[in-house]
Protein backbone atom coordinates (compact mmCIF):
# COMPACT_ATOMS: atom_id res chain seq x y z
CA UNK A 1 0.00 0.00 0.00
CA UNK A 2 1.12 3.74 -0.16
CA UNK A 3 1.72 5.49 2.49
CA UNK A 4 1.69 9.28 3.62
CA UNK A 5 5.24 9.66 2.68
CA UNK A 6 4.49 8.93 -0.32
CA UNK A 7 1.70 11.41 -0.82
CA UNK A 8 4.11 14.06 1.19
CA UNK A 9 6.98 13.56 -1.43
CA UNK A 10 4.41 14.20 -4.38
CA UNK A 11 3.76 17.54 -2.46
CA UNK A 12 0.00 18.08 -0.96
CA UNK A 13 0.12 21.90 -0.77
CA UNK A 14 -3.26 23.44 -1.79
CA UNK A 15 -5.03 19.95 -1.47
CA UNK A 16 -8.25 18.67 0.17
CA UNK A 17 -6.93 15.61 2.00
CA UNK A 18 -9.43 13.32 3.85
CA UNK A 19 -8.43 11.91 6.94
CA UNK A 20 -10.53 9.02 8.02
CA UNK A 21 -9.71 9.08 11.94
CA UNK A 22 -10.75 6.81 14.68
CA UNK A 23 -11.39 9.42 17.35
CA UNK A 24 -14.36 7.11 18.73
CA UNK A 25 -13.41 8.43 21.97
CA UNK A 26 -15.19 7.78 25.58
CA UNK A 27 -17.61 10.62 26.55
CA UNK A 28 -19.19 11.52 29.93
CA UNK A 29 -21.96 13.85 28.68
CA UNK A 30 -19.75 16.41 27.27
CA UNK A 31 -16.71 15.30 28.28
CA UNK A 32 -14.21 13.02 26.71
CA UNK A 33 -12.28 11.27 29.16
CA UNK A 34 -9.50 9.31 27.21
CA UNK A 35 -8.10 11.18 24.51
CA UNK A 36 -6.16 8.48 23.37
CA UNK A 37 -7.00 7.94 19.86
CA UNK A 38 -7.17 11.75 19.42
CA UNK A 39 -3.23 12.29 20.34
CA UNK A 40 -2.97 8.85 18.23
CA UNK A 41 -3.73 10.70 14.99
CA UNK A 42 -2.18 14.05 15.65
CA UNK A 43 1.56 13.24 13.64
CA UNK A 44 -0.18 12.34 10.42
CA UNK A 45 -2.55 15.36 10.99
CA UNK A 46 -0.15 17.47 11.70
CA UNK A 47 2.45 16.62 8.63
CA UNK A 48 -0.56 17.05 6.36
CA UNK A 49 -1.21 20.73 7.65
CA UNK A 50 2.78 21.64 7.86
CA UNK A 51 2.67 20.65 3.89
CA UNK A 52 -0.17 22.82 3.37
CA UNK A 53 -2.74 20.67 3.33
CA UNK A 54 -6.64 21.05 3.50
CA UNK A 55 -7.61 18.61 5.81
CA UNK A 56 -10.94 17.14 6.53
CA UNK A 57 -10.82 14.93 9.27
CA UNK A 58 -14.17 12.23 9.35
CA UNK A 59 -14.38 9.50 12.08
CA UNK A 60 -17.71 7.44 13.80
CA UNK A 61 -18.53 7.49 17.42
CA UNK A 62 -20.68 5.24 19.24
CA UNK A 63 -23.13 3.39 17.35
CA UNK A 64 -26.19 5.50 16.76
CA UNK A 65 -28.62 4.04 14.33
CA UNK A 66 -27.78 5.75 10.91
CA UNK A 67 -29.59 8.75 11.97
CA UNK A 68 -28.30 12.39 14.62
CA UNK A 69 -28.25 11.58 17.87
CA UNK A 70 -27.44 14.40 19.64
CA UNK A 71 -25.74 11.86 22.38
CA UNK A 72 -22.72 10.60 20.13
CA UNK A 73 -22.26 14.01 18.48
CA UNK A 74 -18.35 15.08 17.54
CA UNK A 75 -18.50 18.70 19.15
CA UNK A 76 -16.13 17.84 22.09
CA UNK A 77 -13.93 16.07 19.89
CA UNK A 78 -13.46 19.13 17.29
CA UNK A 79 -12.99 21.16 20.85
CA UNK A 80 -10.21 18.86 22.06
CA UNK A 81 -8.69 18.18 18.41
CA UNK A 82 -8.33 21.99 18.54
CA UNK A 83 -6.69 22.19 21.36
CA UNK A 84 -4.15 19.45 21.37
CA UNK A 85 -3.02 20.82 17.65
CA UNK A 86 -3.17 24.61 18.94
CA UNK A 87 -5.50 25.68 15.95
CA UNK A 88 -8.90 26.16 15.82
CA UNK A 89 -10.85 22.83 13.97
CA UNK A 90 -13.59 24.20 12.16
CA UNK A 91 -16.76 21.85 12.53
CA UNK A 92 -19.52 20.75 10.34
CA UNK A 93 -23.05 19.70 11.52
CA UNK A 94 -23.49 17.26 9.28
CA UNK A 95 -21.38 14.67 7.08
CA UNK A 96 -21.90 15.00 3.97
CA UNK A 97 -24.99 17.70 3.14
CA UNK A 98 -24.71 22.06 3.14
CA UNK A 99 -22.49 22.46 6.28
CA UNK A 100 -20.04 19.93 5.37
CA UNK A 101 -19.71 21.39 1.78
CA UNK A 102 -19.40 24.82 2.89
CA UNK A 103 -17.27 24.32 5.50
CA UNK A 104 -14.79 22.17 3.15
CA UNK A 105 -15.06 25.48 0.69
CA UNK A 106 -14.02 27.47 3.37
CA UNK A 107 -10.68 25.88 4.54
CA UNK A 108 -7.09 27.44 3.73
CA UNK A 109 -4.23 25.97 3.29
CA UNK A 110 -2.98 24.45 6.45
CA UNK A 111 -6.02 24.29 8.36
CA UNK A 112 -8.69 21.55 9.51
CA UNK A 113 -12.21 20.36 9.28
CA UNK A 114 -14.20 17.44 11.52
CA UNK A 115 -17.54 16.48 9.50
CA UNK A 116 -20.14 15.26 12.12
CA UNK A 117 -20.51 11.45 12.95
CA UNK A 118 -20.14 9.13 10.20
CA UNK A 119 -22.66 6.53 11.62
CA UNK A 120 -25.52 9.85 11.40
CA UNK A 121 -25.06 8.35 8.04
CA UNK A 122 -27.26 5.59 7.14
CA UNK A 123 -24.65 5.07 4.27
CA UNK A 124 -22.04 4.58 6.09
CA UNK A 125 -22.85 0.98 7.17
CA UNK A 126 -25.31 0.05 5.02
CA UNK A 127 -25.12 -3.44 3.88
CA UNK A 128 -26.80 -2.50 0.37
CA UNK A 129 -23.61 -1.97 -1.33
CA UNK A 130 -25.79 0.67 -3.80
CA UNK A 131 -26.93 3.08 -0.64
CA UNK A 132 -23.23 2.55 0.90
CA UNK A 133 -21.77 3.18 -2.34
CA UNK A 134 -23.46 6.52 -2.63
CA UNK A 135 -22.32 7.78 0.70
CA UNK A 136 -18.81 6.90 -0.43
CA UNK A 137 -19.04 9.01 -3.60
CA UNK A 138 -20.43 11.76 -1.35
CA UNK A 139 -17.79 11.93 0.75
CA UNK A 140 -14.98 11.28 -1.76
CA UNK A 141 -16.42 14.47 -3.44
CA UNK A 142 -14.96 16.66 -0.37
CA UNK A 143 -11.30 16.33 -1.27
CA UNK A 144 -8.46 15.27 -3.94
CA UNK A 145 -7.30 12.45 -2.11
CA UNK A 146 -7.87 9.86 1.38
CA UNK A 147 -5.31 8.62 4.42
CA UNK A 148 -6.61 6.23 6.42
CA UNK A 149 -4.94 6.63 9.88
CA UNK A 150 -8.20 4.66 11.50
CA UNK A 151 -6.63 1.40 12.69
CA UNK A 152 -9.26 1.09 14.84
CA UNK A 153 -11.72 0.39 11.76
CA UNK A 154 -9.66 -1.01 9.49
CA UNK A 155 -11.89 -4.19 10.26
CA UNK A 156 -14.91 -3.08 9.32
CA UNK A 157 -16.38 -2.88 5.82
CA UNK A 158 -17.88 0.71 5.73
CA UNK A 159 -18.23 3.42 3.47
CA UNK A 160 -15.23 5.81 4.81
CA UNK A 161 -13.36 2.65 5.27
CA UNK A 162 -13.48 -0.15 2.51
CA UNK A 163 -14.93 2.23 -0.28
CA UNK A 164 -13.78 5.60 -0.35
CA UNK A 165 -10.47 4.10 -1.50
CA UNK A 166 -11.34 2.94 -4.57
CA UNK A 167 -12.51 7.02 -5.60
CA UNK A 168 -9.51 8.47 -4.28
CA UNK A 169 -5.46 8.47 -4.53
CA UNK A 170 -5.55 6.60 -1.07
CA UNK A 171 -2.68 6.16 1.76
CA UNK A 172 -2.13 4.62 4.89
CA UNK A 173 -1.56 7.29 7.78
CA UNK A 174 1.64 7.08 10.25
CA UNK A 175 -1.04 5.23 12.75
CA UNK A 176 -1.97 2.41 10.47
CA UNK A 177 1.35 2.16 9.56
CA UNK A 178 2.95 1.99 13.44
CA UNK A 179 -0.16 -0.66 13.87
CA UNK A 180 1.37 -2.86 11.37
CA UNK A 181 4.64 -2.66 11.71
CA UNK A 182 4.11 -3.94 15.20
CA UNK A 183 1.46 -6.49 14.43
CA UNK A 184 3.60 -8.06 12.01
CA UNK A 185 6.68 -8.76 14.36
CA UNK A 186 3.78 -10.48 16.74
CA UNK A 187 3.22 -12.99 13.78
CA UNK A 188 6.56 -13.48 12.22
CA UNK A 189 8.65 -15.09 13.88
CA UNK A 190 8.32 -12.69 17.22
CA UNK A 191 11.32 -13.45 19.95
CA UNK A 192 10.37 -16.31 22.37
CA UNK A 193 9.25 -16.70 25.04
CA UNK A 194 5.70 -15.29 23.71
CA UNK A 195 3.60 -14.89 25.79
CA UNK A 196 -0.23 -13.79 25.66
CA UNK A 197 -2.03 -12.66 28.41
CA UNK A 198 -5.97 -12.33 27.41
CA UNK A 199 -9.19 -11.75 29.17
CA UNK A 200 -12.66 -9.74 28.53
CA UNK A 201 -16.13 -11.51 28.99
CA UNK A 202 -16.70 -13.88 26.71
CA UNK A 203 -14.84 -16.44 25.47
CA UNK A 204 -16.61 -16.88 22.24
CA UNK A 205 -15.07 -13.53 21.25
CA UNK A 206 -11.41 -14.47 21.80
CA UNK A 207 -12.07 -18.06 20.30
CA UNK A 208 -10.57 -17.47 16.93
CA UNK A 209 -7.21 -15.62 18.10
CA UNK A 210 -7.04 -18.65 20.74
CA UNK A 211 -6.88 -21.11 18.00
CA UNK A 212 -4.81 -19.22 15.93
CA UNK A 213 -1.95 -18.43 18.84
CA UNK A 214 -1.86 -21.25 20.46
CA UNK A 215 0.45 -23.11 18.46
CA UNK A 216 2.75 -20.40 18.56
CA UNK A 217 2.77 -19.09 22.25
CA UNK A 218 5.09 -20.32 25.08
CA UNK A 219 2.00 -19.30 27.63
CA UNK A 220 -1.41 -18.30 26.99
CA UNK A 221 -2.77 -16.32 30.20
CA UNK A 222 -6.35 -16.22 30.90
CA UNK A 223 -8.47 -14.15 33.05
CA UNK A 224 -11.18 -12.01 33.15
CA UNK A 225 -15.12 -13.36 32.72
CA UNK A 226 -14.10 -15.81 30.27
CA UNK A 227 -11.80 -17.29 32.78
CA UNK A 228 -14.97 -19.02 34.60
CA UNK A 229 -16.20 -20.79 31.24
CA UNK A 230 -12.20 -22.62 31.38
CA UNK A 231 -12.81 -23.06 34.97
CA UNK A 232 -16.06 -25.16 34.75
CA UNK A 233 -14.65 -27.20 32.02
CA UNK A 234 -12.22 -28.04 34.51
CA UNK A 235 -15.19 -29.25 36.68
CA UNK A 236 -15.19 -26.32 38.85
CA UNK A 237 -18.31 -25.20 40.33
CA UNK A 238 -17.96 -21.38 39.44
CA UNK A 239 -21.46 -19.85 41.63
CA UNK A 240 -22.94 -16.91 40.10
CA UNK A 241 -19.78 -16.01 37.22
CA UNK A 242 -20.27 -15.22 33.77
CA UNK A 243 -20.59 -18.32 31.81
CA UNK A 244 -21.05 -19.62 28.48
CA UNK A 245 -22.50 -22.65 28.78
CA UNK A 246 -21.91 -23.83 24.59
CA UNK A 247 -18.32 -23.05 25.18
CA UNK A 248 -17.48 -25.90 28.00
CA UNK A 249 -16.74 -28.14 25.26
CA UNK A 250 -15.04 -25.99 23.65
CA UNK A 251 -12.51 -24.95 26.18
CA UNK A 252 -12.57 -28.66 27.65
CA UNK A 253 -10.71 -29.82 23.86
CA UNK A 254 -8.32 -26.53 24.20
CA UNK A 255 -7.46 -27.47 27.47
CA UNK A 256 -6.44 -30.92 26.54
CA UNK A 257 -4.39 -29.65 23.53
CA UNK A 258 -2.93 -27.07 25.36
CA UNK A 259 -1.41 -28.53 28.16
CA UNK A 260 0.50 -26.53 30.53
CA UNK A 261 0.58 -23.60 27.99
CA UNK A 262 -3.08 -22.27 28.47
CA UNK A 263 -2.67 -20.96 32.47
CA UNK A 264 -5.51 -20.24 34.39
CA UNK A 265 -6.29 -18.37 38.02
CA UNK A 266 -5.73 -20.52 40.94
CA UNK A 267 -7.76 -17.73 43.25
CA UNK A 268 -10.72 -15.06 42.71
CA UNK A 269 -12.20 -12.28 43.63
CA UNK A 270 -15.72 -13.53 44.40
CA UNK A 271 -18.49 -10.85 45.20
CA UNK A 272 -22.03 -10.71 46.26
CA UNK A 273 -23.02 -8.81 43.29
CA UNK A 274 -21.72 -7.06 40.24
CA UNK A 275 -21.52 -3.87 42.04
CA UNK A 276 -18.70 -1.38 42.90
CA UNK A 277 -19.11 -1.78 46.85
CA UNK A 278 -20.43 -5.50 46.86
CA UNK A 279 -18.90 -7.92 49.87
CA UNK A 280 -16.20 -9.91 48.13
CA UNK A 281 -13.35 -12.24 49.23
CA UNK A 282 -10.47 -13.86 48.00
CA UNK A 283 -11.88 -17.30 47.34
CA UNK A 284 -9.53 -20.48 45.61
CA UNK A 285 -11.34 -21.46 42.36
CA UNK A 286 -12.09 -24.33 43.98
CA UNK A 287 -14.50 -22.40 46.83
CA UNK A 288 -16.14 -20.21 44.84
CA UNK A 289 -19.49 -19.57 46.67
CA UNK A 290 -22.81 -20.68 44.51
CA UNK A 291 -23.99 -17.53 45.57
CA UNK A 292 -20.77 -15.32 44.83
CA UNK A 293 -19.61 -14.47 41.25
CA UNK A 294 -15.77 -13.92 40.26
CA UNK A 295 -14.99 -10.27 39.89
CA UNK A 296 -11.64 -9.75 39.52
CA UNK A 297 -8.39 -13.00 39.42
CA UNK A 298 -6.80 -13.07 43.06
CA UNK A 299 -3.57 -12.50 44.62
CA UNK A 300 -2.04 -15.94 44.16
CA UNK A 301 -2.89 -15.63 40.19
CA UNK A 302 -1.49 -12.30 39.53
CA UNK A 303 1.67 -13.90 41.21
CA UNK A 304 1.11 -16.75 39.02
CA UNK A 305 1.03 -14.75 35.86
CA UNK A 306 3.65 -12.27 36.71
CA UNK A 307 5.81 -15.67 36.84
CA UNK A 308 4.85 -16.62 33.57
CA UNK A 309 5.58 -13.53 32.27
CA UNK A 310 9.21 -13.17 33.82
CA UNK A 311 11.73 -13.76 30.88
CA UNK A 312 9.40 -13.26 28.06
CA UNK A 313 10.74 -11.20 25.24
CA UNK A 314 7.06 -10.61 23.33
CA UNK A 315 4.15 -9.88 25.31
CA UNK A 316 0.55 -9.30 23.61
CA UNK A 317 -2.39 -8.34 25.77
CA UNK A 318 -5.89 -8.04 25.29
CA UNK A 319 -8.70 -7.84 27.97
CA UNK A 320 -8.99 -6.67 31.70
CA UNK A 321 -8.29 -9.54 34.08
CA UNK A 322 -11.23 -8.16 36.33
CA UNK A 323 -13.63 -5.33 36.31
CA UNK A 324 -11.13 -2.39 36.30
CA UNK A 325 -13.60 0.02 36.67
CA UNK A 326 -14.63 -0.89 40.16
CA UNK A 327 -11.76 -0.21 42.41
CA UNK A 328 -12.51 -3.22 44.76
CA UNK A 329 -11.84 -5.31 41.47
CA UNK A 330 -9.06 -3.57 39.73
CA UNK A 331 -6.09 -5.31 41.10
CA UNK A 332 -5.87 -8.09 39.29
CA UNK A 333 -5.84 -6.05 36.35
CA UNK A 334 -3.34 -3.41 37.97
CA UNK A 335 -0.91 -6.36 38.69
CA UNK A 336 -0.72 -8.12 35.70
CA UNK A 337 0.06 -4.94 33.67
CA UNK A 338 2.71 -4.01 35.88
CA UNK A 339 4.13 -7.32 35.80
CA UNK A 340 3.87 -6.84 31.49
CA UNK A 341 5.40 -3.33 31.90
CA UNK A 342 8.73 -4.69 33.30
CA UNK A 343 9.30 -6.92 30.59
CA UNK A 344 12.70 -6.72 28.81
CA UNK A 345 11.29 -7.10 25.17
CA UNK A 346 8.39 -6.32 23.03
CA UNK A 347 4.86 -5.34 25.20
CA UNK A 348 2.25 -4.93 23.27
CA UNK A 349 -1.47 -3.88 24.41
CA UNK A 350 -4.20 -4.66 22.64
CA UNK A 351 -6.44 -1.70 23.00
CA UNK A 352 -9.97 -1.62 24.10
CA UNK A 353 -10.30 -1.84 27.23
CA UNK A 354 -6.87 -3.30 27.59
CA UNK A 355 -5.63 0.31 26.87
CA UNK A 356 -8.14 2.13 28.76
CA UNK A 357 -6.87 0.17 31.90
CA UNK A 358 -3.79 1.45 31.74
CA UNK A 359 -4.73 4.75 31.43
CA UNK A 360 -7.26 4.87 34.17
CA UNK A 361 -4.91 2.80 36.22
CA UNK A 362 -2.04 5.60 36.00
CA UNK A 363 -0.14 3.28 34.64
CA UNK A 364 2.57 4.98 32.15
CA UNK A 365 1.69 4.29 28.80
CA UNK A 366 5.74 4.62 28.13
CA UNK A 367 6.57 1.17 30.10
CA UNK A 368 5.18 -0.29 27.49
CA UNK A 369 6.02 -0.72 23.65
CA UNK A 370 3.08 -0.45 22.11
CA UNK A 371 -0.25 0.37 22.92
CA UNK A 372 -2.63 -0.69 19.83
CA UNK A 373 -6.00 2.04 19.23
CA UNK A 374 -7.33 -0.95 18.05
CA UNK A 375 -8.47 -3.97 19.84
CA UNK A 376 -10.80 -5.65 17.36
CA UNK A 377 -9.01 -5.01 14.39
CA UNK A 378 -5.40 -6.39 16.23
CA UNK A 379 -7.34 -9.67 17.23
CA UNK A 380 -8.74 -9.90 13.52
CA UNK A 381 -5.47 -9.70 12.46
CA UNK A 382 -3.36 -12.05 14.96
CA UNK A 383 -6.44 -14.32 13.51
CA UNK A 384 -5.35 -13.95 9.92
CA UNK A 385 -8.21 -12.37 8.68
CA UNK A 386 -8.27 -10.08 5.99
CA UNK A 387 -9.32 -6.49 7.19
CA UNK A 388 -11.30 -4.68 4.79
CA UNK A 389 -9.94 -1.21 5.46
CA UNK A 390 -6.54 -2.68 4.46
CA UNK A 391 -7.65 -4.86 1.49
CA UNK A 392 -8.81 -1.47 -0.13
CA UNK A 393 -6.05 0.37 0.51
CA UNK A 394 -4.08 -2.71 -1.03
CA UNK A 395 -6.40 -2.77 -4.34
CA UNK A 396 -5.84 1.12 -4.18
CA UNK A 397 -1.94 1.00 -4.98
Amino acid sequence: MKTIDDLLAGGVAGRRVLVRADLNVPLDGDRITDDGRIRAVLPTLTALTNAGAAVVVCSHLGRPKGEPDPRYRLAPVATRLGELLSAPVAYATDTVGESARSTVAGLAAGQVALLENLRFNPGETSKDAVVRGEFADQLAALADVYVDDAFGAVHRAHASVAEVPSRLPAYAGYLVQRELSVLQRLTTDPATPYVVVLGGAKVSDKLAVIEALLPKVDRLLVGGGMCYTFLAAQGHEIGQSLLEPEMVDTCRELLARAGDRLVLPVDVVAATAFAADADHTVVEVSQIPADRQGLDIGPATVARFADALRGAKTVFWNGPMGVFEFPAFAAGTRGVAEAIAKVDGLTVVGGGDSAAAVRALGIPESHFGHISTGGGASLEYLEGKPLPGLVALEAAA
